[in-house]
């Protein structure tokens, strides 16, 4: 377990599955918005370096989200997934996978990566926390081992992102 700047990361050995937990000094409505407001997401989503070009959502159960990743070199990594469960204010649960830039679900392979299942889980929740917003990010499937590291990565950086687009 790792701790730096109010976030915990588990990654149990051997468990496909990743959890960040974050805290931010915001109201969790503002935290929210960022999760669900286009124009909020392109601001953070990616890692450090990274930018999002091109951001869809349709928030609602069931609904789809459609989302390019771009590296620093210039490389766009697409990803889509489906709303499985929205609870306002308090939990999103959606489906991961890559994509090619028409929106159709790839495999990991289209990206030069191996290891990945065709589609992840993904479950955020969002409480109050002594005056500030505790996130928790439950990112299920992640192949175990390098993946897993880069990803935990990956997101932290994100959600460093994430804390300055609110501030």
């Amino acid at each position: 377990m790792e701790k730096n700047n109010q976030t915990t990361t588990t990654a149990e050995p051997g468990k496909k599955e990743l959890i960040i937990t974050r805290e931010f000094n915001s109201p969790r409505e503002l935290v929210w918005k960022a999760w669900t407001e286009p124009a909020m997401i392109k601001k953070w989503w990616g890692p450090k370096g990274y930018t999002c070009p091109s951001c869809e959502v349709d928030f609602k159960t069931g609904g789809k989200y459609f989302f390019c990743m771009r590296s620093p070199e210039g490389k766009d990594f697409w990803s889509t997934g489906i709303y499985k469960e929205i609870a306002p204010m308090e939990r999103i649960v959606f489906t991961d996978s890559f994509a090619d830039e028409k929106g159709n679900v790839v495999p990991a392979t289209h990206y030069g990566m191996e290891g990945f299942p065709l589609e992840l889980m993904v479950t955020v929740t969002f409480e109050d926390h002594n005056g500030n917003t505790k996130m928790t990010l439950k990112h299920i499937g992640i192949p175990t081992g390098e993946i897993t590291d880069m990803t935990n990565v990956g997101w932290n950086e994100s959600f460093d992102k994430l804390d300055e687009s609110i501030k």
